[in-house]
């Protein structure tokens, strides 16, 4: 069984207050995330740690992306003890800690905006079923020179050892430094494109692996820093070769128990398994424009690059939307799908959110899953995937959004606050995405018109 947060709030708070003595740590940063998923942060010193702890830190929210307007701005970052850690890129003398924080009113109840409440809402609906929810992302990323221009360290492909090899050494450090700050690793790799990579974390709870991709995400673009390297999670910064995404590997357990696990079905999938994975499906559209919350995350979702268009599922071919993982006798609380559109650049709270919000919606209204698809969708032609029913994900961040703005799957896991800042801002990205004149415009255009 994946495993959990290992402790409780009140004995984390005395193990904080512990840490920080026996570590000479002097400065606390207090981490959070704005609506758009980017990590936001403020320092305490070691002095104001106790009443952070009981009563939380003030803080103007008017300046954080979907966070309070200005007459009503104050606000309180609350921090998380279970989510302790010490920096390690940071002097050892004096320390530097770091810990997640629920975002309040000043009256003390929880910002209905703040990302990581809304995750823990629909965890909530979960577990009133009795049930937590899991997820092993796969978050795909690249290392360029620099951030000015996306020239690749290296020339390499799936799993290759390309010596000279920088990589290895960038991924290594990054390993260390995560498995330094609590965060398990399964393994690391150089992916399909030239010097695109992958480090897969350790499934766990949603909310410990939302927090986790935080850090995730930093860890990788602060040791990439210190060798004098770049390295973005952008969907898809090079044309013509594979993007970056982020499959995420979920279930369902019930106790000690995986509630997808059935070893009598064709695919070891529970009736559970079956309704979730319909949900997704079903509503996978309305879910997009959170999964791929990006202009430039469409560029990746298009034929012929690896991710999927096709709104399908199979057990091993991985142009579905959903793929089925082979199951490893023995290995039952392994069992899972694997939702294969979402990219490393979305906000983790939301799009888990939405994602376990669409499975239970399936769960609750018992949606029948369709037939597996386990021929190359890429390949079939347009009347033979008209013929079998088989739909496509949204094109655009427009077309995702109207889609998004009817749902009210999304609105419900999402709440009115974020619901409709989230849809505002992107409106706001496609307008400005829309009226920009781009250098192929220039070239295609300008000599001929």
């Amino acid at each position: 069984m994946p495993a959990k947060r290992p402790v409780s709030k009140a004995s984390a708070k005395d193990y904080v207050l512990q840490m920080t003595k026996e570590n000479n740590v002097k400065f606390i940063r207090l981490w959070f995330t704005d609506i758009l998923g980017f990590l936001k942060s403020f320092a305490i010193t070691v002095e104001e740690l106790d009443g952070a702890l009981t009563e939380g830190m003030g803080f103007d929210g008017s300046s954080i992306e979907g966070f309070a307007r200005i007459d009503e701005s104050d606000m309180v970052a609350l921090p998380d003890p279970t989510t302790f850690q010490i920096l390690p890129w940071r002097p050892k003398e004096p320390g530097v800690g770091r810990m997640f924080c629920d975002i309040l009113w000043p009256g003390g109840e929880p910002f209905d905006g703040d990302p990581r409440f809304v995750l823990k809402r629909n965890l909530k609906r979960a577990a009133d079923m009795g049930l937590t929810f899991y997820v092993g992302p796969e978050l795909e990323y690249f290392y360029f020179q620099n951030a000015e221009s996306p020239v690749p360290l290296d020339q390499g492909g799936y799993f290759d050892l390309t010596p000279p090899d920088i990589a290895s050494d960038l991924r290594r450090d990054t390993v260390l430094t995560l498995e330094a700050m609590g965060i398990g690793v399964e393994y690391s790799h150089h992916e399909v494109a030239a010097s695109q990579h992958e480090i897969d974390l350790r499934y766990t709870d949603a909310l410990t692996m939302a927090d986790n991709v935080m850090t995730y995400r930093l860890v990788v673009k602060q040791i990439a820093q210190q060798h004098g390297v770049y390295a973005t999670f952008m969907p898809k910064p090079i044309f013509g070769i594979n993007g970056s995404g982020m499959h995420v590997h979920q279930s369902l357990f019930k106790g000690s128990r995986n509630a997808f696990f059935d070893a009598k079905d064709t695919y070891h999938l529970s009736p559970m398994a079956k309704n979730y994975t319909a949900g997704l499906l079903h509503h996978s559209k309305e879910i997009t424009s959170v999964t791929s919350q990006w202009v430039n995350s469409y560029k990746r979702l298009v034929p012929g690059y690896e991710a999927p268009v096709y709104i399908t599922w199979a057990k091993r071919n991985r142009s579905d939307l959903v793929r089925i993982p082979e199951y490893k006798p023995g290995k039952e609380n392994s069992t899972r799908i694997e939702y294969r559109s979402p990219d490393p650049a979305c906000n983790p709270y939301l799009a888990f959110s939405v994602m376990l919000a669409a499975g239970l919606e399936g769960m609750e209204k018992d949606y029948k899953l369709p037939e597996p698809v386990e021929e190359n969708v890429y390949e079939m032609t347009e009347e033979k995937r008209h013929q079998l029913g088989i739909n496509t994900l949204p094109g655009s961040l427009q077309e995702a959004l109207q889609i998004t703005e009817n749902s009210e799957v999304v609105r419900k896991a999402l709440g009115e606050h974020v619901f409709n800042t989230f849809i505002k801002n992107k409106k706001i990205e496609w307008d400005r995405y829309r009226t920009q004149v781009t250098d192929y415009e220039l070239k295609r255009y300008l000599p001929i018109l």
